[in-house]
């Protein structure tokens, strides 16, 4: 075209030449505007064409008038060349209206607002016009300027220009960006009135999403606003619908969202994907499928944003066969689909696969792709991380050509969550020093790592960067901070954390609620769940199991049963195993084993390991042999290669003098090649963890420990202590015995905190395993001694010792 072009150009020179000296302007005016009109045949225009037909009337001698050049600096401005738009423009003495405002749209359809407004500002006053507001007000509010759109607005009024249907639909648009008080609406609304634009459908259009947009802040009767004005518009189009439907699914009024829905008079498409999305969005699953169904039926298209609805909807339910028909349905109906779907439905289905434990297929379904985005990399790293598989995610981080915050973000979390609190913090460093700003999220992570190593002073540091980087008002940070601090052994510290968060929710109160339990403080937890129903918190399943594991560990037998009864009967939680679990353990440890024992014969489905366990843990506690031997045997064939069952029916031979018995045990545990975990225990010093195990030798200051202690033992002996023999679980010797009992992990952590931290420090160590009843009573008489507070988390719970006292009042 450009080559045609050029040469009939080139032929008519002549003639054009001729046309001049004659003064025939209009005739060459008209010929290069027909020539500029050719620009248009493509989209975006020519700029090459454009530039050879400049090219020409610069070599003629014509001087063309203004509509010549505006159409010029149009043509320039729409092939995105805004550099030679600029250029034409400022050789123009006077350009006119349409020029400025030409130049001002393309400047801010760029992004350069700063630009068009300097445009726009040097436009006399006498020249600008309705249509020129109207460009910079809409340029403001394209880009997210809500607060200049509205300013000049009420500048152009005051130069009393009369705004029309665009100025209106620009500022009304602008003004949602930063709505921030129900009486603007109002305002505006009325400017809307006075200026008679009340019947403009684009004008109401953006009326309705601003009271939409209004009523997502907190201002509940701006929907009814909107729906005032949506009953009252004389017609309605697509995106009136839309935005009605998806404002009631945002404010949680779904049953008047589908009361629009069933209005329509032909349902649009997007329209019934904002209602399975809304569907989805309340977790009403089947109201989604059956929307789907009636979608098909009435011979509606699906698009990628239907499937990823319904796909997200089985995903989050767990409803893994309706989840495979739909893939099944895309795989037979969906033919030639673009990019964009493939992408959007595969990485739904991988969401899919890994969420109902099938991460195999989500893995299928991700080598299958012919190409991937950095969502189907984090999609499939989820589902590793999230089942557990660490190492296979690890592996799959490690091949990812690209990262972002979230791929940090999953596998920190990960790391964090499955205990591994040490590789989570060191990929936190890694990630800084790759030149990513962690996010609250991120920061949740790490401090959760904190709380599995019980890595105060870090804990603390992230605690002031979080701070520091202005996200102390997060959610997240701070829920993972409550937990932090209170596994860390500083309830006081978790507690006030929680009192100066600015939001909290199910979770911060779960949180709370558990740091008390764990810290033997149960009355307090179940003061604290009162205060959590009066603020209208609703308790969830997780809330109920910390009632029960605080009502345990306090020995609030009543109590806990009552708060097992209100689950079903006032919230309709069904209990699970879990809460089971907590159940027979507080029966346990109360020595209720043959009530324990009942409630195991009327439970709804087949016990599992964790109930049998809390049984079997409770006759060890009590000495009751024969349930104790009945629930070994039921742990032995459901987890043949877990220690735990092993160890507590040894210890409970060993308890009762039943050597034969703790030989028997251990032959079958060499049998079936079972390793009992080794007992270990740690103490951070200096912002380095210190890590001791049984009979240690290799930690550098251990003889200096064995000293200090043998040392403190004589004092403690002095004061009536005396070593418990029956937690040595050896046939040895009462001397060797002795020995035995000083040489305990915790034992040695706790010396190595008491050398090594400054005089008055609380010594907070952290063991793998249930605490030594022997252990349990030296540190009480070494508390008094030395004058310190020592803390000890164990396996199961704290124990604050003070002054010859422990805070579980010796029911543990």
């Amino acid at each position: 075209m450009t080559s045609t072009t050029t040469t009939t150009t080139t032929t008519t020179t002549t003639t054009l030449s001729h046309q001049l000296r004659r003064g025939d302007v209009r005739a060459i005016a008209n010929h290069y505007a027909s020539q500029l009109e050719l620009c248009f045949t493509n989209s975006p225009p020519s700029h090459s064409l454009a530039r050879t037909i400049h090219a020409h009337i610069i070599t003629s001698g014509f001087r063309p008038r203004g509509h010549i050049l505006n159409r010029l600096i149009d043509i320039y401005c729409k092939s995105r060349n805004i550099t030679y738009a600029r250029q034409l423009f400022d050789k123009i003495p006077q350009p006119d209206i349409v020029a400025r405002t030409t130049l001002i749209a393309a400047y801010s359809n760029s992004g350069n607002t700063k630009l068009a407004r300097q445009v726009f500002d040097e436009t006399p006053m006498r020249v600008r016009d309705t249509v020129s507001y109207n460009a910079m007000i809409t340029g403001y509010s394209h880009n997210e300027d809500g607060i200049n759109a509205v300013k000049l607005y009420c500048e152009m009024k005051r130069e009393e220009f009369r705004p029309d249907t665009f100025t209106l639909s620009g500022v009304v648009s602008a003004l949602a960006l930063v709505i921030d008080d129900e009486r603007q609406c109002g305002l505006l609304h009325c400017e809307v009135v006075k200026w008679g634009a009340g019947m403009v459908v684009s004008v109401l259009n953006a009326l309705v999403s601003l009271y939409v947009k209004c009523s997502s802040i907190g201002r509940s009767a701006s929907m009814g606003c909107a729906r005032k004005v949506f009953d009252e518009m004389p017609e309605r189009d697509e995106l009136t619908w839309t935005t009605m439907i998806t404002g009631y699914v945002r404010n949680d009024e779904i049953e008047l969202a589908r009361e629009v829905f069933d209005g329509m008079d032909v349902k649009l498409q997007v329209a019934w994907n904002a209602m399975i999305s809304g569907y989805v969005h309340h977790g009403e699953i089947l109201e989604a499928l059956e929307m789907l169904k009636r979608m098909r039926a009435e011979g509606i298209q699906l698009d990628e944003f239907t499937y990823t609805s319904i796909l997200s909807a089985c995903a989050n339910a767990g409803l893994l066969k309706h989840g495979q028909q739909v893939h099944a349905y895309v795989l037979r109906s969906v033919r030639n689909p673009s990019s964009e779907f493939l992408f959007s439905v595969n990485n739904a289905l991988i969401t899919l696969y890994w969420r109902c434990n099938q991460v195999n297929k989500a893995r299928i379904v991700f080598d299958r792709m012919k190409e991937r985005d950095l969502v189907s990399w984090n999609a499939i790293l989820s589902g590793y991380v999230n089942s557990g598989r660490i190492s296979d995610g690890k592996k799959l981080f490690d091949e990812m050509a690209e990262k972002n915050l979230l791929t940090w973000t999953v596998m920190i979390s990960g790391f964090a969550q499955n205990g591994l609190g040490e590789e989570a913090l060191k990929m936190f460093i890694q990630m800084r020093m790759e030149g990513f700003e962690p996010c609250d999220y991120v920061f949740a992570g790490a401090i959760t790592a904190c709380s599995v190593l019980g890595a105060l002073d870090n804990g603390r540091q992230l605690h002031a960067q979080l701070v520091r980087l202005g996200f102390e008002s997060s959610l997240s940070s701070g829920n993972a901070l409550v937990t932090m601090y209170a596994r860390c052994g500083v309830v006081e510290a978790a507690h006030l954390m929680f009192l100066t968060m600015p939001y909290v929710d199910s979770v911060s109160w779960n949180a709370m609620i558990a740091a008390l339990g764990q810290h033997g403080h149960g009355a307090q937890a179940l003061v604290w769940f009162d205060k959590m129903l009066k603020e209208n918190v609703l308790p969830d399943r997780i809330t109920f199991l910390t009632i029960l594991t605080a009502c345990s560990h306090a020995g609030l037998v009543k109590e806990g049963c009552r708060y097992f009864e209100l689950m079903n009967q006032t919230y309709g939680i069904i209990p699970g195993e879990d809460h089971y679990a907590r159940l027979i353990d507080l029966l346990c440890r109360a020595g209720k084993i043959h009530e324990a024992k009942d409630v195991i014969e009327t439970m709804p489905f087949e016990p599992g390991a964790p109930v049998w366990e809390a049984l079997l843990s409770g006759c060890r506690i009590h000495g009751n042999m024969d349930v104790g031997i009945e629930a070994a045997e039921r742990l032995f064939e459901l987890t043949p290669q877990h220690d735990g069952a092993y160890v507590l029916l040894s210890n409970m031979y060993a308890n009762a003098g039943q050597w034969d018995g703790v030989a028997k045990v251990r032959k079958v545990m060499r049998d079936r090649g079972v390793k009992k975990e080794p007992g270990c225990s740690w103490v951070e010093v200096a912002n380095k963890v210190h890590v001791f195990l049984v009979d240690d030798t290799k930690h550098p200051d251990v003889q200096q420990v064995y000293a200090y202690l043998e040392e403190l033992t004589l004092k403690m002996k002095k004061l009536g202590y005396v070593p418990d023999t029956r937690f040595a679980l050896h046939d040895v010797g009462f001397e060797q015995k002795e020995y035995g009992l000083s040489t305990h992990s915790e034992k040695l952590a706790v010396g190595f905190g008491l050398l090594k931290l400054p005089r008055g420090a609380t010594v907070r160590v952290l063991k793998n395993l249930r605490i030594c009843g022997d252990c349990h009573t030296a540190f009480k008489f070494m508390s008094k001694v030395v004058d310190r507070d020592i803390v000890v988390r164990d396996g199961k719970r704290f124990h604050h010792f003070r002054n010859g006292k422990c805070s579980c009042g010796n029911y543990w």
